[in-house]
């Protein structure tokens, strides 16, 4: 867990069980971190006007303001270790540190009975070692889609040879491989780039225009496409 990921799941931690205080020693605990590095942590989230205060005492620590908490995600520990094997299978995808990530959120709003529950059931599963890793580049390309920047790529091909290109992007699109979309100015097409074979990856400052691209159209490994959209409804 990176620092923004531990800053972001302090605060859902303390709002999970507001208004009773965590020590920091409790905290540094449960993030495997030091005390200093919690005390850090918590001083930043403070200087960055998120409502913390102090309870002194044995029994003190650190509280959210109660005025600014969440409702507990009402989550059972089923859906909870569902959603770890699902992280599981995404190892190598350009989407698995973002899904641990939001994982670490989901159970830092867990009520602490459902949360251990939840740890119980996850200890009893055993999954087959995944040795796929996640693209170094993935960040990158989620950006540039996101902003629709322009991305300067060295890629690849089948046999080795290196090319630079410069891509519009597009999408993703998962197959036997996970590809990168984009309509590549080389070759004035659609073209797919498969993850494994980017060897770098830069964002460039030009933005693109929106191109009119249906991305379902796309015939490139023989099989029907359907959109994450379609799938899951994010309206």
């Amino acid at each position: 867990m990176n620092r923004t990921e531990r800053l972001y799941a302090l605060v859902e931690e303390l709002r999970a069980v507001s208004p009773r205080p965590r020590s920091a020693r409790w905290l540094a605990g449960r993030f495997g971190v030091s005390t200093r590095t919690i005390e850090r942590d918590l001083s930043a989230l403070q200087q960055s006007g998120v409502p913390l205060y102090t309870e002194p005492g044995r029994s003190g620590g650190y509280v959210v303001d109660k005025d600014h908490t969440l409702p507990p995600l009402t989550i059972t520990p089923a859906e909870a270790a569902a959603l770890a094997v699902a992280l599981h299978r995404m190892s190598g995808t350009p989407f698995a540190a973002d899904a641990r990530s939001a994982l670490y959120k989901v159970f830092a709003v867990m009520p602490q009975r459902e949360r251990q529950a939840a740890r119980e059931l996850a200890a009893r599963i055993r999954l087959a070692a995944n040795p796929g890793r996640p693209s170094a580049l993935a960040h990158t390309l989620c950006e540039a889609l996101s902003a629709r920047r322009l991305l300067h790529l060295s890629y690849a091909d089948a046999q080795g040879g290196l090319t630079d290109r410069t891509v519009e992007p597009l999408g993703f699109l998962e197959g036997d491989h996970w590809y990168f979309i984009g309509w590549c100015r080389l070759h004035s097409a659609v073209r797919g780039f498969r993850l494994d074979r980017i060897r770098e990856a830069r964002a460039l400052e030009e933005t693109a225009e929106p191109r009119p691209v249906d991305l379902s159209e796309l015939d490139t490994l023989g099989r029907d496409l359907v959109s994450l959209d379609d799938l899951y409804g994010f309206a």
